[in-house]
């Protein structure tokens, strides 16, 4: 006979946070990999003709990012849908913000503050996430 565990019942209050966390997930997911994905997968000279930086880079340096973008994105859902090892989805969360903040500092340190307020979007994105996993909706491990 296996042993079974009872969870308890989510409060109605955070239920809508949990399906606020699980969209928010989602969409920062499809970002990052969907912004990895076409780093990796678009010549470096298109890629330039959209975001001028991208050609004006080392090629290695462009698939790191895509790398950790990717990565990160993965990190944000993978371990919350499958109940293992939750808590890493707060570390991705937290992964995305730091590549976020170095994207700020390399932009303004090359003149293009304006290319960044999309960066402070994920950035309070994925905070709102790893502030919600860890502290008020977190996804309980497989038993």
């Amino acid at each position: 006979m296996t042993a079974t565990t009872q969870r308890e019942p989510m409060h109605p209050s955070r239920k809508g946070l949990h399906l606020g966390l699980w969209i928010v997930q989602g969409l920062l997911a499809l970002t990052f990999v969907g912004g990895g994905l076409w780093k990796v997968a678009t010549p470096v000279p298109e890629l330039a003709s959209k975001m001028p930086w991208m050609g004006q880079v080392s090629p290695s340096f462009l698939y790191t990012t895509a790398v950790i973008d990717i990565l990160g994105g993965l990190g944000l859902v993978l371990p919350s849908i499958t109940r293992i090892k939750p808590g890493l989805t707060v570390l991705a969360a937290l992964g995305c913000v730091a590549l976020q903040g170095c994207a700020i500092v390399f932009h303004v340190s090359r003149g293009e503050a304006a290319n960044t307020p999309f960066n402070f979007v994920l950035i309070a994105l994925a905070l709102f996430v790893a502030w919600g996993r860890r502290t008020q909706a977190p996804i309980q491990p497989r038993g």
